[in-house]
């Protein structure tokens, strides 16, 4: 044996005789910390928490590199190593041991020997390890916790070392010993049933007889209940006088009185990831506690809640010498009952050597008397796959001595408040885990020759642990078909791969049993949800969908059952493949009229909710019609303009998903109506290609709709559209289509729409030829306008009629034709307006050369954007505000002005315009 790691007093490292120095006292502690866990990786951020428990010296963890290096170095000659593994560290005992790993093999030996000498032999062995209070010096909370297990566990030994030599008839000098333990714990049962034995055995019968009577008094008057079974037995024996007076036939050998289960399954062949949750494991068992610590690993079916179970248990199966009991509770089975709680005792019962004859008949006594037979042993128990928390209750032990871990597809949130459970929810796999998960299965040689379809692979499996799986077993047990023939067969039928060859083991499967026990209108929810357009759903559009206001409710069950999930307050989602499962379900079991009337609820919810949030962003464009809401699809109401923007960026995914939904299914008006009513968030946000895409799918709908006048406005729309985006000669295209449409049939307001229109997009083209005929149809909108009746409109034309004459030239003109719109603006406190005058005022002073009146509308402009989200136009500003700080020598300021508007660029991905920024940013740190 090489060098002994000591934990179980003051941390030390012994070779032979030698005592090896190993530094001060913190660097004592960090290696204790370590040791605890020898041969597993230590977390970085729980090596911190054991060594200063949440008291961080300055830069914790460069000293907790210097103190891991110093320790390399003084363990050099020992064999001991301390090496970085992935998100922690390793202290590998190589030819060593830790004398705690050592204890808890020669008890774990001792419990298992058939002769009580040899086990009390490997007993003191065991005990003689220990110097102290384990882990001294070392004051942190975890280390706290872990003295209070091993208090247990020392206990538990010293106890047990007192049956066997109370079976080598050792009985006089285990009296003084006896005496003093049961005076320190007057109420400990197995403590006094020893000193009964002993002093029964010295002929000192009365006093055992006397002892007992005080128990049972004591009992009674503190915690109102009688002793246990088996004391009340041996008080009859010693009465009777049943007891030998020799230790060989008193008393059945340890092994024989006290089994020790082990009826954990195999652990997975195939285990990836989960370190957090591992971890989480773990840091639930150290927390000291008076009753036994429960974990409930909660997840949808096949997220792998039993491997991590299982995977989590045979690692740390050392730390529970009293056994370990598993139970599968077949909670959500396809082919049996959940298991009676009764039945699942009793068999728990016979793994812990209870004869047949002596287990009681009624269901609580059968409890009772498993959770005595655990009471003072350290028990770690399995409940696999629970229905609820009726069905774990009467499983979980009654003492902090035992660890339980419930698995289950329900939160269990009744167990979790009554007993104070930890819950643990398991998601799906990370990509980079679901990437190793692949390599595991299938080596690394396979992998590296297709990588590409390893990539998609992974991605058509969205990270789920089964699905991952069964795509896994189907490539092993098919060497040779190439991955990329897999993903083919995924692409066209994800589900049919996915459900696998055996019975049980299919995707397909294990969400039909998820959803058989669920009620049917919660079944009928879950698909409507499955077949709803984007990647999630408000709680107000699930209201819509399923027809019914009170839908919090519903969703809470589903939400129970890991089917869907609230990723933010108010929104919920569903996995992808639990989407394609519930999408079909729905299919097959919800009537066509059914699901047509849930989608157009859903429809008419979103549109009227973006209608009524487009007038508050932009009160004074036209309106369009819609027609009333199916009853069930009533809209939401934003109460004032950032409501309508928070709407907005909540629902948008959505609201391009129902566009695309409707354009595939045919629907013209609806598809043209989605354009329509996100327009002015598309523009103020800055998502100027979700605004052209959105458009040439209403375009093209409006055609086949067969409305001239949708057909005009979407050519005008799509025409500003791709003015953005800088595709100008299809801009001026497609507006002066519009207004010769709108000529055509005499339509004022379109015409002034198109004209101003027309003039914008002239203007971006930064072509100076284009300027005088942008200055022709910014005059004709502003005169349509004033004819309508219009002032506001025509207010807006005159921002770009200022524009224009600054271009050419005319600064004083374009500054007073400014100003009154600013005041008129201003005197209707309509913020993006003001933003509007300012910015051109800002404008038409830059071009004029004063650069310090162009800073002060510019600044104006920019805030006022920023008050009212409108994200492109402040990006705008702040790029010509950036040349202006330049102008004026103030390089640091338009440096970081021109990072701000490239943020935005790039954020909405308008190549010229960041290419344009990045080279004023070039320019401008090299000038510096």
């Amino acid at each position: 044996m090489g060098a002994l790691l000591s934990v179980l007093g003051d941390v030390e490292v012994r070779c032979g005789a030698h005592r090896v120095p190993v530094g001060h006292a913190r660097q004592r502690s960090v290696l204790g910390a370590l040791a605890v866990d020898a041969d597993r990786v230590v977390p970085v951020d729980a090596l911190l928490d054991r060594v200063w428990g949440g008291r961080d010296p300055h830069r914790a963890r460069s000293a907790l590199r210097t103190y891991l290096s110093r320790l390399r170095q003084a363990l050099a000659s020992t064999g001991l190593t301390i090496t970085r593994q992935g998100s922690g560290y390793l202290l590998a005992t190589g030819t060593g041991e830790v004398d705690l790993r050592r204890f808890e093999r020669l008890v774990g030996a001792a419990r298992a020997e058939a002769d009580p000498r040899s086990a009390l032999a490997l007993a003191d062995e065991a005990l003689a390890l220990w110097r102290g209070e384990p882990l001294a010096g070392l004051d942190t909370p975890w280390a706290g916790a872990v003295r209070e297990r091993l208090r247990l566990e020392h206990a538990a030994a010293l106890a047990d070392r007192t049956d066997w030599a109370l079976a080598c008839g050792r009985h006089h000098a285990l009296l003084p010993e006896l005496i003093a333990r049961t005076a320190a714990d007057p109420l400990d049962e197995r403590a006094a049933g020893q000193l009964m034995l002993a002093l029964h055995r010295g002929d000192r019968q009365a006093e055992a007889l006397t002892h007992y009577e005080r128990l049972r008094r004591r009992l009674a008057e503190d915690l109102g209940t009688d002793p246990s079974p088996a004391l009340r037995e041996l008080h009859r024996r010693i009465l009777t006088a049943d007891t030998a007076d020799t230790a060989d036939t008193d008393r059945a050998d340890h092994a024989d009185a006290f089994p020790v289960p082990r009826q954990l399954p195999p652990a997975p062949a195939h285990f990836t990831g989960r370190a957090d949750e591992l971890a989480a494991l773990t840091a639930a068992v150290d927390v000291p506690r008076h009753q036994a610590a429960v974990t409930v690993i909660a997840g949808a079916g096949g997220m792998g809640k039993t491997s991590l179970a299982l995977h989590w248990a045979h690692r740390n199966a050392d730390r529970f010498p009293g056994g370990q009991l598993f139970v599968d509770l077949q909670g959500f089975s396809p082919t049996a009952a959940p298991v009676d709680p009764a039945a699942a005792v009793r068999g728990f019962l016979d793994a812990l050597g209870v004869d047949q004859r002596s287990v009681p008949a009624d269901p609580d006594a059968r409890t009772a008397l498993f959770r005595s037979l655990v009471a003072d042993r350290r028990v770690l128990v399995v409940l696999d796959n629970a229905r609820d928390s009726a069905q774990v209750a009467p499983l979980l032990p009654g003492t902090g001595s035992c660890a339980v871990l419930v698995t289950s597809r329900n939160r269990l949130p009744g167990l979790v408040a009554t007993t104070g459970a930890d819950y643990l929810a398991l998601d799906v796999l990370t990509t980079p885990e679901a990437l190793r998960a692949l390599r595991d299965r299938l080596g690394a040689r396979r992998i590296a020759a297709e990588p590409c379809a390893v990539a998609e692979l992974a991605a058509l499996c969205a990270g789920h642990p089964l699905a991952l799986g069964i795509a896994a077993g189907r490539a092993a047990t098919q060497p040779r078909l190439p991955l990329s023939a897999l993903v083919a067969e995924l692409r066209e039928t994800r589900l049919d791969v996915l459900e696998g060859d055996e019975l049980g083991a299919g995707l397909r499967t294990v969400f039909a049993t998820s959803l058989r026990a669920l009620a049917p209108g919660d079944v009928a929810l879950f698909g409507l949800l499955a077949l709803a357009p984007g990647p999630d759903i408000g709680l107000a559009a699930a209201a819509a969908l399923h027809g019914n206001p009170g839908v919090r409710t519903a969703l809470r069950r589903l939400e129970g059952a890991h089917l869907v999930t609230q990723h933010v307050p108010g929104r919920y989602r569903l996995h992808d493949l639990a989407r394609l499962v519930g999408a079909e379900h729905a299919t097959a079991h919800l009537p066509g009229d059914e699901r047509r009337a849930a989608l157009r609820r859903l429809d008419d919810h979103y549109l009227h909710s973006a209608f009524r949030a487009d007038r508050l962003l932009n009160p004074y464009r036209p309106s369009t019609a819609l027609d009333p809401p199916a009853p069930g699809g009533e809209p939401v109401e934003p109460a004032d303009h950032a409501a309508a923007m928070r709407w907005f960026h909540a629902e948008h995914a959505c609201l391009l998903a129902a566009c695309a939904r409707a354009e595939a299914e045919g629907g013209h008006a609806t598809t043209w109506r989605y354009a329509w009513t996100t327009t002015t968030f598309h523009h103020r946000s800055g998502r100027v290609h979700d605004l052209h895409s959105t458009w040439s799918k209403a375009l093209a709908a409006a055609r086949q709709w067969g409305s001239a006048d949708a057909v005009r406005v979407a050519h005008r729309l799509f025409g500003s559209a791709c003015t953005f985006i800088g595709l100008h000669s299809e801009a001026v295209e497609h507006i002066a289509r519009s207004l010769a449409l709108a000529e055509g049939v005499g339509d004022r307001p379109d015409l002034a729409n198109g004209h101003y229109a027309l003039a914008n997009a002239r203007l971006r083209t930064a072509d100076p030829r284009e300027v005088a005929p942008a200055l022709d149809s910014a005059t004709r909108a502003a005169e349509l306008c004033r004819d309508l009746g219009e002032d506001l409109w025509a207010a807006n034309s005159e921002l770009l009629v200022a524009q224009c004459l600054a271009l050419l030239g005319d600064h004083d003109r374009a500054r007073a034709r400014g100003e009154a719109v600013l005041a008129t603006h201003e005197a209707g406190a309509r913020s993006h307006d003001i933003a509007c005058a300012h910015d051109t005022l800002g404008h038409v002073a830059q071009l004029a050369g004063d650069h310090e009146r162009a800073v002060a509308h510019y600044e104006r402009a920019v805030a006022g954007y920023g008050s009212v989200d409108s994200r492109l136009d402040r990006a705008d500003a702040l790029e010509r505000l950036g040349a202006v700080y330049r102008a004026l020598g103030r390089s640091d300021q338009a440096v970081r002005t021109w990072r701000a508007a490239l943020g935005v660029y790039r954020a909405q991905h308008l190549v010229a315009d960041a290419r344009r920024v990045r080279t004023l940013l070039g320019d401008q740190l090299v000038s510096t």
